[in-house]
């Protein structure tokens, strides 16, 4: 079987051009999604509830609900 390198090179130029603007295209995708900070929209969503917990007890909290949930 070839190897992709291989197969580029077998193109005629015109679409060995269109295969390395793709390449370049996903190049660019992967590191905008790198670069993007999460949205954090969760923020304030329970604050109805009247909870005064810290984000940590807030994970402690519903991996016991989680566990109880599993183990039913």
């Amino acid at each position: 079987m070839k190897t992709l390198e291989e197969k580029i090179r077998e193109l005629p130029p015109e679409l060995r051009q269109e295969v390395e603007d793709f390449v370049e295209f996903l190049l660019e995708r992967k590191m905008k999604k790198a670069k993007e900070l999460p949205k954090l929209r969760f923020r304030g969503a329970l604050k109805e509830l009247g909870l005064q917990s810290t984000s940590v007890e807030l994970q402690h909290e519903i991996l016991k609900w989680w566990q109880d949930g599993v183990s039913r």
